[in-house]
């Protein structure tokens, strides 16, 4: 379980890196050339400079500098760090939590990418099969704890 928990922690470093590419084509001027503009389904900056890319969402009417508004791969970076730390604490159930969490953030974004921007960010792909990997893991370590040892009659 030990090897578990720290590939799980490795995993949400992973996924935070990755929180943080998609920060900075957040970050990066909409106007300038698309940073991964890989097909017309396939747009980083699309996704990531549209009112869905942070939280709460932005109005329609509403400038996109405005503030009040937390960008969703902040809230990413700190979850991934999350789960790392809780993983490493051996806190098995609250990973577990945490990780269920994300993969429900994670499958809502994907619906908002599917349905409403019919545009997919590669980043943004990525981390959401890292959270359900981690999450699976987390899954696992919990099954494993609860199984009762097997006695020698």
């Amino acid at each position: 379980m030990r090897l578990l928990r720290i590939l799980i922690a490795i995993l949400a470093l992973g996924g935070a890196f990755v929180s943080i590419l998609t920060l900075r084509i957040h970050m990066q001027d909409p106007n300038a050339a698309p940073p991964c503009a890989v097909t017309e389904k396939f747009d980083c900056g699309t996704v990531n400079h549209s009112r869905w890319a942070v939280f709460p969402p932005r109005r329609f009417d509403e400038d996109p500098n405005s503030p009040g508004h937390l960008p969703v791969a902040i809230a990413g970076i700190a979850g991934y760090l999350l789960i790392a730390i809780l993983a490493l604490l051996k806190l098995d159930f609250w990973t577990f939590e945490i990780s269920q969490v994300g993969v429900f953030l994670a499958l809502g974004l994907t619906f908002v990418e599917k349905y409403i921007l019919e545009k997919w960010c590669i980043y943004c792909l990525w981390s959401q099969g890292i959270m359900f990997t981690i999450f699976l893991l987390s899954v696992g370590i919990l099954v494993v704890r609860r199984q009762k040892p097997l006695h020698a009659a």
